[in-house]
């Protein structure tokens, strides 16, 4: 196989890597949002198990969770759900995974805002979700944008465990290539994929973060 069939084999897999990374961003951040409301609900027995799924997601593998959610189906109602069950189980199992990190990085940045701001907010005559959506969530988006971008970089690597359930992303065709051809080359180009990928987010991260650092 020539570098043009490699790499245009890799580019395919670099497709299938970028939608779970684009979908599992898109669904696992408000997630994690509605889920770090839970954490801090007043209601006890909501607390409970917004902790008790934040501890479990945090505490066992994200391996192990894309083979669960792939095969709960079938193990708990005897559905069949086929081989086009397979990515949508890869999107589920990172969006309740990453949901659970977003979620402690979102309670942080919320519970770390003074209270005075509040209760300033309310002397104003704001409500409670005013106060939130236009004094509180500007201010945590910019605490928790770096510990954000971590999370997000992480994710990028992460995509490689899709393989788990065989979903060809770009370390799967990189494997596959490499052993037909016995070679490592394929997994040398799926690392540049991988860090060039990386780098275009950090950038895109890091410009935000300076975007909102409208203080210095």
């Amino acid at each position: 196989m020539d570098i043009m069939a490699m790499t245009a084999q890799l580019a395919e897999g670099f497709l299938v890597t970028v939608q779970i990374f684009v979908l599992t961003l898109l669904f696992s951040l408000p997630l994690g949002m509605l889920v770090a409301f839970g954490r801090m609900s007043r209601c006890k027995i909501i607390k409970l198990i917004a902790k008790l799924y934040i501890s479990v997601m945090r505490g066992t593998p994200l391996m192990l969770q894309i083979i669960v959610v792939y095969f709960a189906p079938y193990y708990m109602f005897r559905m069949k759900m086929g081989p086009g069950y397979r990515f949508p189980a890869v999107i589920i199992a990172f969006v309740i995974n990453y949901a659970a990190y977003f979620a402690e990085i979102y309670r942080s940045g919320i519970e770390s805002i003074p209270n005075g701001q509040y209760e300033a907010a309310q002397v104003l005559g704001y409500n409670k979700a005013q106060t939130f959506i236009r004094i509180i969530l500007p201010q945590v988006i910019k605490l928790v944008l770096p510990s954000i971008t971590n999370e997000t970089i992480t994710l990028v690597k992460d995509t490689s465990l899709a393989f788990t359930i065989s979903i060809a992303e770009m370390f799967t065709v990189a494997k596959q290539i490499g052993a037909a051809q016995t070679s490592v080359m394929p997994l040398l180009a799926a690392g540049i994929f991988y860090y060039v990928f990386n780098l275009i987010v950090a950038t895109v991260m890091e410009y935000i973060e300076k975007r909102l650092s409208y203080y210095r």
